[in-house]
């Protein structure tokens, strides 16, 4: 898996797609309050401080909130300060208003984990978020992750100020990766069978199928392995516009990708595949 952390001491995996400091935040979909969808887009043109926890039913969680809350009191306009959890919209409506919550904007990831998996902070075996601290700038790059090493433990809440007022003062940073798929979109022409065979060799485990598909196989001691994977593709496909064929067995999950728009590969295939493996843990 892509990652874990401890709960008193436990090891817990932690599942869904490997982000990585400097590149292009993904794209998310979570619940407001009132029930509707929110994401990154509905801050657009701001900094971000992304703060996720397990439940707001525990103190430290609790505190995580208020803490932000208070400090958001000091920053600069510019900058939305979000929480998020998989507490049902209902339970934070009514923490937020018992607490006077109003500098942060808390969200609930309870429907689909599209937050949780698309920045690998679902916990696996508890179905909740890792406490972590993300900040991602106006440009919607991730600058800064923080992921707390123990589910129990606080953040670094002064280390994360300073990450923010270094992101404030340095506003700047090119993007990398992918956000959405370019050529569904353009129906941009396929890969030459030269190109195609070079992004191969860094694709480990998957085949070409009549040079306009590739496929690979993951396999499981269970269907529950399979189920996993399977709603973390998902999840993953959805967010970036690109969806790929798969057929489940009970220790069997093969995925195909290809670019119909295109009629055939392009690099989006590829840069998919890479995304797949590394939710995978290969």
């Amino acid at each position: 898996m892509p990652g874990s952390i401890r709960f008193q001491g436990s090891l817990l995996a932690l599942a869904g797609r490997k982000v990585r400091v400097g590149f292009r935040a993904p794209s998310f979909t979570v619940t407001s309050q009132d029930m509707k969808d929110a994401g990154l887009s509905d801050f657009a043109g701001k900094t971000k401080l992304i703060s996720s926890f397990p439940s707001l039913d525990t103190p430290v969680c609790d505190l995580q909130v208020k803490e932000f809350n208070k400090r958001a009191l000091s920053l600069s306009p510019d900058i939305a300060v979000v929480g998020i959890s998989m507490d049902l919209p209902f339970a934070q409506k009514r923490f937020c208003s018992e607490n006077s919550i109003k500098n942060e904007t808390v969200l609930s990831d309870y429907k689909t984990r599209s937050f949780g998996i698309n920045y690998s902070l679902l916990i696996k075996d508890l179905n909740l978020l890792a406490r972590a601290v993300l900040i991602i700038d106006k440009n919607d790059i991730l600058r800064y992750l923080q992921i707390v090493d123990e589910l129990t433990n606080p953040p670094r809440y002064d280390e994360a100020v300073r990450a923010l007022e270094d992101v404030l003062k340095n506003p700047s940073l090119d993007s990398k990766g992918l956000s959405g798929c370019v050529p569904c979109k353009i129906g941009a022409p396929p890969m030459s069978d030269e190109n195609i065979r070079k992004a191969l060799a860094s694709c480990r485990g998957w085949e070409l199928i009549e040079n306009r598909k590739i496929s690979k196989e993951f396999k499981f001691s269970d269907f529950r392995g399979v189920s996993s994977l399977f709603d973390v593709i998902s999840v993953i496909a959805e967010t970036e516009g690109h969806h790929p064929v798969m057929t489940a067995g009970y220790n069997r999950l093969k995925v195909t990708l290809t670019t119909h728009a295109s009629g055939g590969l392009t690099e989006n295939d590829f840069m998919m595949a890479g995304i797949i493996d590394g939710a995978s843990g290969e």
